[in-house]
């Protein structure tokens, strides 16, 4: 196992006691359980911190208060669970395609104690029929392109993709422009986020829906 990173000081400042608490526990959970179920490998350990639970966190500023949330491709958890601890004002579902990840995000959602979350097995992409919300998240799980027909489906008219995104982002909107037509986009904005505990910058892709 490689080294763990320790939380940054201020979180409680930051987040309040009882949301601090839970992102603790849950960096606890995937130290302990993560690497054995194939949810991260050894060195993502090194950069749990600043690379996935903060990181995780950037997208908050950009979801309403009270809205449904998708997260599609949950994996491990990032951000969908992390945004559960942080707004318990959100009812959030999330989203992926293998069981084994189900089962992990089950446990941690129990673990935690979290009633805002709903688990659900299967491929966004045969879930449009039975899903929609107000806002749709994602974490490196597609370029813009492929990841646009699988997320636009989910949303109400008038929500919103936000989606966590690499230094190449503005290049996968020109690939997606005609794409981002077909799904009847309004817009797509970059934003640049430096979240608490990190001084890597993050980059929020916001799409908005035509309502």
């Amino acid at each position: 196992m490689g080294e763990v990173e320790q939380p940054p000081v201020g979180g409680v400042e930051q987040f309040g006691q009882d949301k601090w608490d839970r992102l603790v526990a849950f960096a606890d959970l995937i130290e302990q359980e993560g690497e054995k179920r194939g949810l991260v490998g050894p060195r993502e350990l090194s950069r749990m911190w600043t690379r996935h639970i903060l990181n995780s966190t950037a997208i908050s500023e950009f979801i309403p208060n009270g809205k449904s949330v998708v997260d599609v491709g949950s994996g491990a958890g990032f951000p969908g669970l992390i945004l559960a601890i942080i707004r318990p004002d959100l009812q959030l579902t999330l989203v992926d395609s293998m069981e084994r990840r189900c089962d992990w995000l089950n446990y941690a959602t129990s673990e935690l104690g979290l009633e805002n979350v709903t688990i659900r097995l299967g491929r966004a992409e045969e879930l449009a029929s039975e899903i929609e919300a107000d806002v749709v998240t994602a974490r490196a799980v597609a370029a813009l392109k492929k990841l646009l027909p699988w997320t636009m489906p989910l949303l109400k008219p008038g929500g919103s993709l936000v989606a966590l995104k690499g230094i190449r982002v503005d290049d996968e909107i020109d690939d997606a422009v005609h794409v981002l037509r077909k799904y009847r986009a309004e817009w797509a904005d970059v934003h640049v986020v430096k979240t608490f505990g990190s001084d890597e910058e993050t980059r929020v892709l916001v799409v908005k829906k035509k309502g």
